[in-house]
């Protein structure tokens, strides 16, 4: 017989894993929503799309919190992806088909073909240990960028997102502030309720409200694209998506390959092997684990290259990465619970498959979710600085390999995405090498990591005084597996896989 508080413990778990479920639901639409009418796609089309990403979201998830890193992660689609499945899909060989929809199956299939190739690739790095040789070098001075621009480099997805309706996602940071820091001041509870649940409370009443001046005239004669931001009826996805449908392996036909479109997709996969690993450093410290091993980092990043692949077998235009907003919500909820994760995963799996009721959250306006990032990107921006109590800040070396990381994160992807908006990419025929370049370059995680860790190498690992200003005494001792005996608490795999898949 269950008990009252097992029962309320339940239910607040279920609450908190859709929460992590809205979140999902951001990045979930933004893509689709970009590349679907450009490969000529309907609503039609990228209403199947989101249900396949939402649903390899689901396993991706449930992988990665079972036999991946362990921590309460969740795995969404990435944003790396958009300049290289961009470029596939203008490309000349796709041209020729008048019809739109064939065009859209044609340069789908490429798409396929191209991420299953970077999956490969993907899952090579981890399970092969080559990604965990690379992370052994890095110390809490280089982890400190790295992890702060994981946060900090998605400024485009906050204010600038949230302006294309700022009558509504204003308010919407506002409510997300208010009732998160300020409400719990006031009103006191023996629980903590305001500040757990404030994602739940802040969309509603945003919501609510948007859906009040979408029934009014006030966007009757606004611009289309106004009004595509703001209004709640405008998405084109609750009309379109079937009651129910299961995403299915080869559901456009199978995939195609060219070996210039598989190379360029081999770009963002390192780029989310960088900015995911940045993700895993701040679940962790939020999730209360110790430093996340190596070869625990390796372990994951080859599974979300499994998830790469269920992508490009199923077909969702991009691959997967770690999910930076679900983290920032672990710290807002203080509850860093696996099982909460797996929730949250099961939520997706429903509603990708009983897709008429997910594209009622699906609809949600962006500019309301891009009010909830400007406030959980800043957590894990702020996690990536707390690093620095490991560090000697005194030193004049620290300072440098600080100040240059950070200026260089914020300078080299803006010079970077000034000439790709530029036409940078038309004057240079979108070239294979260019391509790599900017998906590479047009990042602040691998920059400012790149550049912190080139500094770090050449001029902190000089003499036992440089190793401790950068705080390597202290972190080296959970560089190995077996160096500290909490990992195995925090990091084993269940049903005692780690006789046979042992971490190093």
């Amino acid at each position: 017989m269950f008990s009252f508080s097992s029962i309320f413990y339940a239910a607040e778990a279920i609450l908190l894993g859709f929460q992590h479920y809205l979140l999902t639901l951001g990045i979930t639409v933004l893509i689709p929503s970009i590349i679907v009418p450009q490969m000529g796609g309907g609503n039609a089309e990228k209403a199947t799309v989101i249900q396949s990403l939402l649903f390899v979201s689901g396993l991706s998830t449930l992988f990665q919190s079972f036999l991946g890193t362990r921590l309460p992660i969740v795995v969404v689609g990435s944003y790396a992806y958009l300049i290289p499945v961009t470029s596939i899909i203008q490309s000349s060989r796709y041209s020729s088909y008048t019809d739109p929809y064939e065009r859209f199956v044609r340069t789908m299939r490429g798409i396929q073909g191209a991420l299953v190739a970077a999956a490969c690739f993907q899952s090579a790095m981890g399970f092969l240990g080559l990604w965990r040789n690379a992370v052994r070098f890095l110390s809490p001075l280089s982890v400190v960028p790295y992890v702060t621009f994981t946060g900090l480099g998605l400024y485009h997805l906050g204010f600038p997102m949230l302006a294309k309706c700022v009558e509504v996602g204003l308010p919407g940071v506002i409510l997300m502030v208010f009732i998160s820091q300020y409400l719990p001041r006031y009103i006191e509870s023996k629980r903590p309720i305001f500040d757990r649940f404030s994602i739940l409370f802040s969309v509603a009443i945003a919501w609510l409200f948007a859906q009040l001046l979408t029934s009014t005239t006030v966007y009757k004669y606004k611009p289309e694209n106004t009004q595509i931001s703001c209004r709640t009826d405008r998405a084109g996805l609750i009309s379109t998506a079937p009651w129910i449908y299961f995403p299915y392996p080869f559901q456009w036909g199978s995939p195609t390959f060219n070996a210039g479109d598989a190379f360029i997709m081999m770009a963002p996969a390192l780029v989310s092997l960088f900015e995911s690993t940045g993700t895993f450093f701040a679940a962790a410290r939020y999730g209360s684990a110790t430093p996340v091993p190596p070869s625990v980092i390796s372990r994951g990043a080859g599974w979300l290259g499994i998830g790469v692949l269920l992508n490009g077998v199923i077909g969702s235009v991009t691959g997967t990465t770690a999910s930076v907003e679900n983290v920032g919500l672990l710290a807002l909820t203080r509850v860093g619970s696996r099982r909460v994760i797996q929730i949250s995963a099961g939520f997706m799996i429903f509603f990708s498959i009983f897709a008429k009721f997910g594209a009622f959250f699906a609809s949600i306006p962006l500019p309301i979710v891009a009010a909830l990032y400007c406030v959980l990107f800043s957590y894990v921006s702020s996690v990536g600085l707390s690093f620095l109590q490991f560090c000697n800040l005194n030193s004049f070396k620290t300072k440098f390999i600080l100040g240059f990381s950070f200026f260089m994160g914020l300078s080299v992807p803006q010079y970077f995405r000034e000439y790709f908006h530029g036409g940078w990419r038309s004057a240079h025929h979108a070239g294979l090498f260019s391509d790599i370049i900017l998906v590479i370059f047009m990042s602040h995680t691998t920059v400012a990591a790149l550049v912190a860790l080139f500094f770090d190498l050449t001029l902190s690992r000089e003499n036992d005084e440089t190793r401790k200003d950068i705080g390597l005494n202290w972190w080296e001792r959970f560089s190995l597996y077996k160096s500290d005996v909490r990992n195995d608490e925090f990091y084993a795999l269940p049903f005692r896989l780690n006789k046979f898949f042992p971490a190093i």
